[in-house]
């Protein structure tokens, strides 16, 4: 897909509004197709935003870089995903901030209005904490790595699925290295990284049953994002911490992973599971019309054989947890 195609049809956010409502469908028979749309989307909103900014504050006063994080960080987007993005500019003065500040919310405000929910944690580039210097971020990153707090270690953890969408994208890499570079001199931290994401939620009971929601609008439904992604997406994260790795798709992550003799054999079936997971939450997407509603998957609408595919694709996300644990605890 060409962003050219576009040209002179959607200079609006009502326009791309419109292409993204009749279009996006066309491109959910991949999650490689479905998230090159959601970019080439998420770049459009970029440009209009940048254009309105430009129009009042004049050019850019400096470098900059646009990124993305969450499920949009990682290439894992489903039909409907709400935002998570951050802004980094190069230098450190008022009018950069006046203009950068300026650029975030129009961003915000943007995807909002073109189909992408805003995010409930405030995690946007309309969040000064998400829109700050090269320089200031570099005090954030460190601070974050020298708090106590759950928040500080969750967002440290968001920043690590950075992905650039537009700008300059080696400042995303510097940024990841700190990371990196304090695990050197501090192992121990990679603990208190898997504390924050190690605690499962469970799908299936003592006796091999689901345990589904039992009230509301999703009863008799497991919640996917929760029970079932969750598990294979932080294993992979903190071993591509671990290891260096600043690549975000988790499948991405894991093909780097397997050029390491270690971790070839107990994550074979990884790669195979995480496509199923994708397949399954794109189930009946045409009935989804809420963000909410592809984080649920209703098992009455199964075949006994993928329920039996889905309580094993759980249980090895579990082995896989109990796996790094492993890892992590020994330091190899």
């Amino acid at each position: 897909m060409e962003r050219e195609s576009m040209d002179g049809h959607c200079k609006t956010y009502q326009d791309l509004k419109k292409y993204r409502d009749q279009h996006i469908l066309e491109h959910v028979s991949s999650n490689d197709a479905l998230n090159r749309f959601h970019d080439f989307i998420l770049k459009n909103v970029f440009d209009i935003a940048l254009r309105s900014i430009i129009d009042e504050f004049g050019s850019p006063p400096c470098g900059y870089t646009w990124f993305v994080m969450g499920s949009a960080g990682r290439f894992e987007q489903a039909v409907i995903s709400d935002q998570d993005h951050g802004l980094i500019y190069e230098n450190a003065n008022h009018e950069s901030k006046l203009f950068f500040e300026a650029l975030g919310k129009e961003i915000t405000t943007g995807l909002h209005f073109v189909g992408y929910p805003y995010c409930e944690g405030n995690i946007m580039s309309s969040n000064p904490k998400w829109c700050k210097s090269i320089e200031a971020w570099e005090h954030q990153i460190k601070t974050w790595m020298e708090s106590d707090t759950w928040e500080s270690i969750r967002y440290l953890l968001m920043f690590y699925d950075a992905r650039a969408v537009v700008g300059n994208k080696e400042d995303v890499t510097v940024l990841k290295g700190i990371v990196c570079n304090y695990i050197d001199d501090h192992p121990e931290f990679l603990q208190r990284l898997m504390d924050n994401t190690m605690h499962l939620k469970k799908a299936i009971g003592i006796f091999g049953q689901f345990i589904v929601k039992n009230h509301g609008p999703y009863t008799g439904s497991i919640h996917l994002k929760d029970t079932c992604f969750f598990p294979y997406i932080n294993v992979m994260r903190l071993l591509s911490i671990k290891e260096k790795i600043m690549e975000t798709s988790t499948l991405v992550r894991l093909s780097h992973l397997l050029t390491f003799p270690r971790y070839d054999e107990a994550l074979v079936t990884f790669e195979e599971n995480f496509k199923k997971l994708l397949e399954y939450r794109m189930m009946n997407h045409e009935e989804k019309k809420e963000y909410d509603d592809f984080h649920y998957l209703k098992i009455s609408l199964l075949t006994p054989e993928q329920k039996k595919e889905l309580k094993r694709i759980i249980k090895d996300g579990k082995r896989f947890h109990q796996y790094v644990q492993c890892v992590i605890r020994k330091g190899c």
